[in-house]
């Protein structure tokens, strides 16, 4: 399989060192990735991992993806791949690295970028560092089918303007009590803040698919009653426990047990998504640039 991130790094770097060109606004609208913040109501409901996993699976699907990991607090996307990240955001915001440069390859060379140190600067721009990180991402959507965000699990201040800034928000909870709560919290927070803001739900760690089915329907329920907010459900990936096994191996559960419940469920998940119709926002225009103006609020 070709590296992608290799890929990506190639063009952005001779994007650099090209001229400058008026892009031609005459023709059809350019391509431009669907933006997906992946969140949940608390930690430890498999959020990141889920998020790795069905990237990976979208990505066999002839997708082109990027993992961005937007948890501030915890960021641990290069943990499950068991690769060292060598450069973050900070490296990018501090014009130390390109774009180019701070992507890298994880399993099946899955282009991400590393979390943690820079995503708190993000709010506190410049103009002038704003439209310079706005359009060195923009070269990297204008490439993806999809990027995905993985935010901060909870109700924090971040996590709460990747979800309001992105086209979409996928929603993970489990069966726990607890875990289908906070992530409905989060919901009516977001729903009352942001009412343009869509999501679906994906329910992980199922004993099988009766107790999935009846906590999307529970889920589902409560927000059409008291939100008046209908939430598709995309799907559920059971509790497998070869999840953990590979957690502890620093491998993608997809990767190193290609046969097993999970894997087949998030192949379910991913090959759902695809097919469907992305959901479009009403309130803004799509691409990066919109997304980055609705997360600062500029």
């Amino acid at each position: 399989m070709s590296d992608q991130a290799a890929a990506l790094r190639e063009l952005i770097s001779s994007i650099d060192k090209a001229p400058s060109k008026q892009k031609d606004t005459s023709g059809s609208q350019e391509k431009t990735a669907h933006i997906v913040a992946v969140t949940s109501g608390k930690g430890g409901v498999g959020k990141s991992n889920f998020t790795l996993n069905f990237a990976l699976e979208l990505q066999k699907l002839g997708k082109k993806v990027l993992i961005f990991d937007a948890d501030i607090g915890m960021a641990n996307i290069d943990v499950l791949m068991g690769v060292r990240s060598q450069y973050n955001l900070l490296h990018l915001l501090n014009r130390e690295k390109k774009m180019s440069e701070i992507i890298q390859s994880g399993p099946d060379s899955l282009p991400f970028i590393a979390g943690g140190s820079g995503l708190t600067e993000l709010f506190s721009l410049s103009e002038e560092d704003l439209i310079y990180f706005t359009q060195q991402i923009e070269e990297i959507a204008h490439e993806m089918d999809y990027i995905f965000f993985d935010t901060g699990a909870g109700l924090s201040k971040e996590t709460i303007q990747f979800i309001t800034a992105a086209d979409e928000c996928i929603v993970v909870t489990t069966p726990e009590p607890t875990a289908i709560t906070d992530a409905y919290a989060l919901v009516k927070v977001v729903h009352d803040l942001e009412h343009a803001a869509l999501f679906r739900l994906v329910v992980n760690r199922a004993s099988d698919r009766r107790e999935a089915q009846h906590t999307a329907d529970k889920f589902q329920l409560v927000a059409e009653k008291f939100l008046q907010l209908e939430i598709p459900v995309l799907g559920h990936v059971s509790d497998d426990p070869h999840v953990s096994q590979a957690v502890k191996k620093q491998t993608p559960f997809s990767i190193r047990f290609p046969n097993t419940q999970a894997t087949k469920d998030v192949q379910t998940l991913a090959l759902r998504y695809a097919e469907q119709n992305m959901q479009v926002r009403s309130d803004s225009p799509k691409g990066f640039k919109s997304f980055v103006r609705r997360f600062l609020k500029r």
